[in-house]
């Protein structure tokens, strides 16, 4: 009796476990059809709303729901490293375009605050921003403040000059006006010692120029070099001609790639005060707009969560693909690799 029980209750166990399995299989191929028969209306879709306004703190701690025609303060995050996957121009353009619509259309965005910290990023999603920043000031006419709450260090700033004003924490580092280019390596010596050799065609004079499988020919540097002295020049030119204060031949040639505390970054000119908090900076920012009491929300646009990002082709779910990877800069995001950069990176500068 005893082994016909216990065979009976494996086969319960067994026929319930698979049951479960069956019915789970079967609302993911359901799911995944769906997704593929309606993929083009999901793309189209996700194109019209990436991101959603959410009640943040203003600067008297409220996140009180007032009237939907009362006034709003934008507020945008430039955090981490600029032109990550989510950190770059596409999704700061979505975010400025999306802040028009929905609950805040009618022109409820009044002003707009720029939270920085960051290193910096990439010289492209660097000057990305900043030109969708500037032209979302100058189209809707609304006052735009940065308040830097740690670090504003190259492509950071390159941002912040985009903003009417700049205030800082007491604490935070600001700075490192600079341009870094991919990294070039040779492997000559190192193929000699094991004794290989690799062939490199190429068509159009330079083409070939820095191939890391043979020694290189003085003066190969040079295009790489142009396009160096062309960004940073771009650069001294966008954050001298925003900040006054910041003298051009002072900043070549004394203050350079350097950070500075906040303190000593306004003594240059490099940003407006320091020493400020988040609060005070938004009341500064309320008052410009002419708002003297806490009757405005303050909104961030928060990305959207959306499911169907796991059923689409690329999906690694479905494709049965393991991405590796090889960083040859530990911490360094691959976004960032073989790309122009304006970024503060202590360990190499």
């Amino acid at each position: 009796m005893q082994p016909s029980i216990f065979r009976s209750v494996i086969r319960s166990f067994l026929a319930t476990f698979f049951g479960m399995m069956g019915i789970f299989v079967g609302i993911i191929m359901i799911v995944a059809l769906i997704g593929a028969l309606f993929n083009d209306t999901t793309q189209e879709l996700k194109a019209k709303s990436h991101f959603s306004p959410t009640i943040v703190a203003n600067a008297e701690g409220s996140r009180k729901e007032v009237s939907a025609k009362a006034p709003v303060i934008l507020k945008i995050n430039i955090s981490g490293v600029i032109g990550t996957e989510k950190l770059n121009m596409h999704t700061l353009n979505a975010q400025l375009t999306e802040s028009r619509e929905g609950v805040l259309k009618n022109n409820r965005v009044k002003a707009v605050l720029v939270h920085i910290n960051t290193p910096g990023g990439t010289v492209v999603d660097s000057d990305g921003i900043y030109r969708a920043v500037k032209a979302y000031k100058e189209q809707f006419k609304v006052p735009v403040y940065a308040y830097v709450d740690g670090l504003c260090a190259s492509g950071g700033m390159y941002v912040a000059s985009a903003c009417d004003k700049v205030f800082a924490s007491e604490s935070s580092l600001i700075g490192s006006v600079g341009v870094l280019s991919p990294a070039f390596f040779n492997a000559t010596g190192l193929m000699e010692k094991v004794g290989l050799e690799a062939k490199v065609l190429s068509a159009g004079k330079g083409k070939d120029n820095l191939n890391p499988f043979r020694k290189w020919e003085p003066g190969e540097e040079s295009m790489y070099k142009g396009i160096i002295d062309y960004y940073y020049n771009q650069f001294v030119d966008i954050v001298t001609s925003a900040r006054p204060e910041l003298k051009r031949t002072r900043l070549i040639n004394e203050y350079g790639a350097h950070v500075f505390p906040a303190a000593k970054a306004k003594e240059f000119g490099f940003i407006d005060q320091s020493g400020v908090s988040l609060d005070e900076t938004l009341k500064l920012l309320a008052a410009q707009i002419s708002i003297e009491d806490d009757y405005y929300q303050v909104v961030k646009m928060d990305r959207k969560i959306d499911f169907s990002d796991l059923f689409t082709n690329g999906s690694m779910l479905f494709r049965g693909t393991v991405k590796h990877q090889v960083e040859l800069y530990p911490g360094l995001d691959t976004h960032l690799m073989n790309q122009y950069l304006y970024l503060y990176q202590p360990n190499t500068q």
